[in-house]
């Protein structure tokens, strides 16, 4: 096992290292300059993320699938990753991070659009969409389609369900000594109650679940600026600075290089808001929308809330908290989050617990969904029960289990998802292109979907 371990975590660390750095960063900076900056369009997309589209064909609202892929994308990496990204890149780590979000927001809004421009209706009369879609119909390479689904299947076990059960439960036995076993009976039950009502059921607790979760996490974030205002602005010159000039944050942050701060920061960035991964437009394909640039748009703004807003707020909570309490250790991401939040008066630590739990849980819930639209690509119908019956089940052993070689595996999974996905993006950029000359830069935005250019 530790053998094997090994090779997994070897051939892990080199994708997630430069190659994927690579690839994905010069997809966002591809998509970004051949979609004539999608980003300057933010706002219209955050109006539109709130509207109803309700006489459209699909399943859920917008906010709905908005709502479900945040769920899936929010999580212990905006928090703990971030940190570790500082520990390890120094706090210039925060900027690249930010960045890949800024050019992030391109990759995801081209997700979104090619999964309702391919999507299907099923004979069960659902909808279903993404990558895997955009690769049969739009490439006519249903082999890379089917490897595709494989990964997505294995990801959700892993990054998506296993590992996230097992930080919950750690962490309730860390801070209240609640035996590991009853909450992974408490995670179990509470997965199977949401997940037997399929993405309705997943869409409605998101819905309600992510806006309040983030909301609560964003105004601690707040607190904690307010109360280290003296440092905000030095904490911002000092990201900023150690972004292009390392030695700038001193001797005691590692990272003595712009290629190390660099790296730290856009890996972490790109591993948390997952544009270019493939994930989220699984879900967007199930949205109600009148044509395939609305919820493209909407999609669009999962990466900015993700990794423009609450990463880049975490990284100025973090440094801003290391300079006004020296005393701060920031050898461990966990243990700089925790003494950050700390310094909330009584609510500090409960309110880190919660959005830790919270974000996890919906992570669960996301990825659940994920995980059964690639089970319905591959198989239809036939295994959806065995697989929701194994997710549960796996919920639970998550949390008492320790699992190393569950999170290298996981890792490995995550970008073996995203090289099927960024051929489909970059080879059906003039199909994005195209779409988006039609009804964005032609301001079309409120006309429905030709059929024959969208057949469902």
């Amino acid at each position: 096992m530790e053998s094997l371990n090994a090779i997994i975590k070897s051939c892990s660390d080199f994708l997630w290292g430069w190659p994927m750095v690579i690839i994905l960063l010069g997809t966002h900076l591809f998509l970004t300059v051949r979609l004539r900056f999608p980003q300057r369009k933010l706002f219209t997309a955050i109006r539109l993320s709130v509207k109803s589209d309700g006489s459209a064909k699909g399943d859920v609202s917008q906010f709905g699938a908005l709502a479900t892929a945040l769920a899936a994308t929010i999580g212990t990496g905006n928090i703990i990753g971030v940190a570790t990204a500082v520990t390890l890149g120094g706090p210039g780590a925060v900027f690249w991070c930010w960045l890949t979000g800024v050019f992030g927001i391109a990759t995801k809004y081209a997700e979104g659009l090619l999964a309702v421009k391919y999507r299907i209706r099923t004979p069960h009369g659902k909808m279903a969409g993404g990558p895997m879609y955009a690769l049969e119909r739009g490439l006519h390479m249903k082999w890379l389609a089917v490897l595709f689904c494989i990964f997505t299947v294995c990801a959700s076990f892993g990054i998506g369900n296993l590992v996230q059960s097992n930080a919950i439960s750690m962490l309730c036995y860390e801070t209240y000594q609640i035996p590991q076993a009853y909450t992974g009976t408490a995670i179990a039950v509470c997965v199977a109650l949401v997940v037997i009502f399929g993405v309705k059921g997943i869409a409605r607790v998101c819905t309600a679940f992510v806006p309040l979760m983030a909301a609560l996490y964003v105004l601690g974030c707040c607190y904690i600026l307010f109360v280290n205002g003296a440092y905000v602005w030095d904490a911002l010159k000092l990201i900023l600075e150690s972004a292009f000039n390392p030695a700038a944050a001193g001797g005691g942050f590692v990272g003595g290089s712009i290629i190390m701060t660099a790296r730290y920061g856009i890996a972490r960035g790109l591993f948390s808001n997952e544009s270019g991964m493939g994930s989220a437009p699984i879900v967007a394909a199930a949205a109600q929308t009148r044509n395939p640039v609305r919820q493209a748009l909407v999609s669009s703004t999962g990466t900015f809330w993700d990794t423009v807003v609450i990463c880049a707020l975490t990284g100025l909570v973090l440094v801003s908290s290391i300079l006004a309490y020296p005393d701060i250790t920031y050898d461990d991401g966990a243990a700089l989050t925790k003494v950050a939040f700390e310094k909330i008066p009584y609510i500090g630590s409960p309110l880190l617990i919660f959005g830790i739990v919270t974000f996890a849980f919906s992570t669960i819930l996301g990825w659940c969904y994920y995980g059964e639209k690639a089970i319905e690509y591959l198989s239809g119908k036939k295994w959806m029960l065995f697989y929701r019956g194994v997710f549960i089940i796996c919920s639970f052993l998550g949390a008492i289990t320790q699992l190393a070689v569950v999170w290298n595996f996981a890792d490995l999974m995550n970008a073996l998802m995203a090289l099927p996905n960024i051929v489909s993006l970059l080879c059906l950029s003039g199909i994005v292109a195209a779409e988006t000359k039609k009804y964005l830069w032609e301001d079309r935005l409120d006309e429905e979907a030709d059929p024959e250019d969208n057949p469902t």
